[in-house]
Order: C-alpha cells, then sequence, then structure tokens
C-alpha cells in the first residue's frame, strides 16, 4: 500500500496473478507477459547436472544453445541465464536466480559467461555466494546454491552477500565489481590452458589402468598372489590414488612395463590376470578401450615419471582448512585420480598447499556434490604465483614447508583425513600452516588478508598481470632467437 497508493485486500480474492504452465525452455517469454511491463524476472530454475539431464531436458537444452558452442558440459540451470539474457536486451529489466553453485566455478565459468558478457553485455549487480538450501520437502536435501542478480545495466555500488558457513545467514558487502566467480575483482575469465601461466614445473594426471580391476589388488589379494607366484615381486608396485593417499589405505597393481617376454612367460599367474585385462578391453563399447587391448599388460595411460614427484588429490573434502597434498618417490605408481608434479621441490610444495593457492582452489574448482574438484588446466596452470622471491623469502616458504611434513610424520598412526579434519586437525600442525601461510604471504608482497575473498581477489589483479604479459613475453623469445649467436 505505501509502495503503490492502493489498499491491498488480501480476501476475497479479486485481483489474481497470471499463472502460465508451460516449458519455460520452449515458450516465448514475451507472449506471458510483454517485456515493457516488466521490471523483475526471478527464479528458482530446476537443478539438473550436465551428466544427468533426463532426455526430454537435454533436447530443451540444446535447443537453448543452438548459438553456442561447446555448451554441453553447463548445467541445466544455465539456459534459463541464457532465455534473460536475450529477454532483457534494451531494457532495465532486472535479474535474480537461484542456482548451483558450479555455473561459477571451474570451466563452466569461462563458457556460459563470456558470452553472457561480451555478446549480452550482462553485468552482476548483486549476489550470495554458495549457502546450502533446503526445503520441507520429504526426501529433500540440501544442495549448495547460489543467487545471481544481473542485468544490462551497471551500478556504482553492487552487493555481495557472503556466508562464514555454508548453512549460516550471510552478511553483507560492498563490491566495486562483481566477477562471475563472485569476487569484488575484475571480471577476468580463466581459460583453460595446457601450462602454468607463471615459471614452475608442469602438473599431470597419474596412470590410467582401465583393467576391470585385473592389474590391481587390495593388500589381502597382493599377500595372497605373491605368495603362489613371489616371481612377480618385483613387478607389484604400490598404487595410489586419492582415495588411497587421504585415508591410508593400501592397493597396489602390477607393472610390467619393460618386462622382458621372457619374463612375463614364466609368471602364469599374472599372464592369468594379463588374459582377462585383454577380455575386459575388447568387450567395451568404447574404440579407444578396444585398442588398448593389444598391450593388455600395460595401463592404457601411462604417466609415470621416472623421478620422485608431489601427489595432489583430484577429489577434496570441502570441509579441510588445506589441500592435502604429499611426495612420493617414482616407485609408487600414481593413479588417474590424483594430479602429480615431477621434480617439485620444498618451495612448490609450500605454495601449493599454502591457505593462498587453497584460496584460489575454493573459488575457481568445480565441485562433485559439495567436494572440491581440483584441475589441472584451470585451477593449477592459472594460478598466479610470487615474483621469482628473494633467496630470504624462498628459504622462509621451504623451512616451513618442511615443518608441516616433520610434523605431520609425529603422528604416524594418523592419516591425512585425521589430520586435516577440522575438528581433530593437531594444533602443532595448525602452528607450522600458520607460519607457511606467512611465508608464502610475504612472497607476494602482502602482510594480511581478512578473507578468502580477499585473498582470491588481490590474485585476479595479480593474473591479469602476469596474462597481460604473455604475448610480449613470446613475442620477445622469439625476436631472441632470430638474433645472431
Amino acid at each position: 500500500q505505501e509502495a503503490f497508493g492502493n489498499r491491498f485486500v488480501r480476501l476475497p480474492l479479486v485481483t489474481s496473478a497470471t499463472i502460465v504452465n508451460g516449458n519455460a525452455l520452449r515458450i516465448n517469454w514475451n507472449d506471458v507477459v510483454p517485456k515493457e511491463r516488466l521490471n523483475y524476472i526471478l527464479g528458482n530454475p530446476p537443478f539438473s547436472g550436465a551428466m544427468v539431464m533426463s532426455d526430454e531436458a537435454r533436447e530443451n537444452f540444446g535447443e537453448v544453445f543452438a548459438d553456442l558452442k561447446g555448451a554441453g558440459v553447463l548445467d541445466f540451470v544455465a539456459a534459463w541465464y541464457w532465455l534473460a539474457a536475450k529477454f532483457i536486451q534494451g531494457t532495465n529489466i532486472e535479474v535474480g536466480f537461484v542456482s548451483t553453485s558450479s555455473i561459477t566455478q571451474g570451466e563452466q565459468v569461462g563458457l556460459l559467461w563470456r558470452p553472457l558478457i561480451d555478446r549480452y553485455g550482462i553485468h552482476i549487480n548483486f549476489a550470495h555466494r554458495t549457502f546450502k538450501w533446503s526445503n520441507e520437502a520429504r526426501g529433500n536435501a540440501g544442495v549448495h546454491c547460489v543467487i545471481v542478480g544481473f542485468a544490462m545495466f551497471d551500478i556504482p555500488v553492487k552487493t555481495i552477500f557472503d556466508y562464514e558457513s555454508i548453512d549460516g545467514e550471510p552478511h553483507a558487502l560492498a563490491a566495486k565489481n562483481i566477477s562471475p566467480y563472485l569476487v569484488d575483482a575484475p571480471s577476468v575469465l580463466l581459460e583453460n590452458r595446457q601450462n602454468p601461466i607463471s615459471n614452475v614445473p608442469g602438473m599431470r594426471f597419474g596412470s590410467m589402468p582401465r583393467d576391470g580391476g585385473n592389474l590391481l589388488f587390495t593388500a589381502t589379494e597382493r599377500d595372497a598372489f605373491l605368495a603362489r607366484e613371489p616371481g612377480a615381486i618385483p613387478y607389484v608396485l604400490e598404487y595410489m590414488g586419492a582415495e588411497e593417499f587421504i585415508n591410508g589405505e593400501k592397493r597396489w597393481c602390477l607393472w610390467l612395463v619393460n618386462v622382458a617376454p621372457t619374463e612375463l612367460r614364466k609368471l602364469p599367474l599374472t599372464l592369468e590376470r594379463v588374459e582377462k585385462t585383454k577380455h575386459f578391453r575388447l568387450s567395451s563399447k568404447a574404440a579407444a578401450t578396444r585398442k588398448f587391448a593389444a598391450t593388455p599388460m600395460l595401463f592404457c595411460q601411462i604417466a609415470q615419471p621416472g623421478t620422485d614427484y608431489l601427489l595432489i588429490p583430484g577429489i577434496s573434502s570441502e570441509r579441510r582448512p588445506y589441500l592435502p597434498i604429499g611426495f612420493f618417490s617414482s616407485s609408487t605408481i600414481a593413479n588417474n585420480r590424483v594430479y602429480i608434479i615431477p621434480d617439485a621441490d620444498l618451495y612448490v610444495f609450500g605454495i601449493v598447499t599454502s591457505v593462498m593457492h587453497m584460496a584460489w582452489m575454493k573459488f575457481t574448482c568445480g565441485r562433485l556434490e559439495s567436494r572440491y574438484s581440483y584441475s589441472k588446466d584451470i585451477v593449477y596452470n592459472n594460478f598466479p604465483w610470487p615474483d621469482t622471491p628473494i633467496d630470504r623469502q624462498r628459504d622462509a616458504i621451504e623451512q616451513a614447508a618442511q615443518a608441516v611434513l616433520d610434523t605431520r610424520a609425529r603422528f604416524p598412526e594418523a592419516t591425512l583425513a585425521d589430520l586435516y579434519d577440522p575438528l581433530t586437525m593437531p594444533p602443532a600442525l595448525v602452528k607450522v600452516h600458520h607460519a607457511l601461510d606467512r611465508a608464502v604471504d610475504a612472497a607476494y608482497g602482502k602482510r594480511t588478508f581478512k578473507t578468502d575473498a580477499e585473498r582470491v581477489a588481490f590474485l585476479f589483479e595479480r593474473y591479469q598481470q602476469l596474462t597481460s604479459l604473455l604475448p610480449v613475453a613470446k613475442a620477445k623469445s622469439a625476436k631472441a632467437r632470430r638474433q645472431p649467436a
């Protein structure tokens, strides 16, 4: 009544809303209500991941994104953003959608938001960062959501609603700009990169068996196998994935790289497992898998380094304050559920396990349910490392990194899941991690950050600086190669 000047009477029902029952991805929105009469579009579009859409949903989704290449990896909710962006062209309509947080994380960000910004001129004017949303429906499970408010016009002061815990209450933060990662930073969109933007060691996946389990053993299976075929002992190596690394589980694998045929023929139980692997691959529907039936004694993809390496789990709990990572020797076979950095040193370990890198990962990686899904091409290769630190800064990071490893070793019975659970993390480990964080911050020329969002905003500014130099650096390199010796 105060806003519109006329008395609002609930009963009897004289004035009612216009309700249209239809498929929002197929009907013409302008037929429902002409855009000239609209001020706001509000909605809670259906939540469905790219890999689990129904056939009907996928068909509707494909029609909406007929003009966007690569849209098949986007989640269902992205279709509403696309239609709304088209619909509000040339208007002052504001849009607010409750959405799966996935569209502001990982590779979906660049794919969806680049054309929304570049092609349709969209500005994000308010946003709620990730929170847990649920309702009272029977069997309802909480979903991690964001709310994104956007329009064609920009406003000088924007608002980000942040949550100290995902099931807590929000508090408002003023922002100059809201990027698609929902931080107060320039609207920079990360690219899938094959190599790091900084001068650091490269990262790659571990090795993929694709063997139907025939080349792998539990600890019990390994013992029983080697008791019957002790000649295979040199070829049964420890096998390490994210689950084994974090939870201390033990698994082993047959690693038959460079084994002479004469030696292999002396191992009938090993050959039996190799033959089962061949049959498994031949029966696959995937032509790529069937191709590897020609070499059934080997993993399908071999990426094992000949040196020590740093291991990073592909999937990790969002509850952990730090990403658990660790060093391994070349005799431990890393599987394709982890990432590895061959020849990494304590400095690399210190940066990657720091809160600085952890904050970057939180805001830029994808998620599996609510867990972090690490990415080489998005997270690691785009991470803006410090400028080459001076000797005392590098020494401080290496010493603090070694202190983290030494402190872990004081708890030999504890798994990394135990050590990095926020409720059971030893105070001594917390202390050395904080010391490492301070050393890493100093290498960036910073002393303190109040929040992870502040860290990420700072890192995006640094990212812009680094990427703006990449073409220049390449050009200089090419010119240098043309100079006579």
